[in-house]
């Protein structure tokens, strides 16, 4: 029996680009087995990305469950917005902004989520150490993805 752990750590290997039938070999089960989880987990990122969406009021301009991201609008804020799901971080919302970086207490958290992200979906970046720029990198190339 799969458990919800070993579902996510399937949709981590897909998303890392790894074929089924490797992931089945390399854990000595059935690409059935593996499939199936797949399904399972891509349903409940979905779920999990829509409820973000709703909660944070974003209208959804693109979905994609298999790398687990969402691109939208937030539309009290009337400005573009991602949402997605990290390994490390969780699930995230990011709006569209001009930050004064250099004042907020958050600068360390930010780059350290931003190159951490990236470096989940093995996108590079830019050396910069300016967390509004580094977003405005990550999430350009983000979109062209999804």
């Amino acid at each position: 029996m799969l458990t919800n752990e070993k579902w996510f750590e399937f949709w981590k290997l897909r998303r890392d680009r790894v074929p089924n039938i490797t992931i089945a070999t390399s854990l000595g089960i059935s690409r059935q087995a593996v499939s199936k989880a797949l399904l399972a987990i891509d349903g409940k990122i979905e779920t999990a990305l829509w409820t973000m969406a709703k909660a944070n009021k974003i209208s959804i301009v693109k979905i994609n469950p298999q790398l687990g991201i969402l691109i939208g609008r937030s539309i009290p804020m009337d400005t573009d917005a991602v949402i997605f799901i990290s390994e490390k971080h969780g699930v995230q919302v990011w709006y569209e902004h001009d930050g004064d970086c250099g004042t907020c207490e958050e600068f360390t958290e930010c780059i350290e989520l931003l190159w951490g992200y990236a470096d989940e979906l093995k996108i590079p970046l830019s050396q910069t150490a300016d967390p509004t720029k580094m977003a405005e990198e990550l999430f350009a190339k983000v979109k062209e993805i999804v």
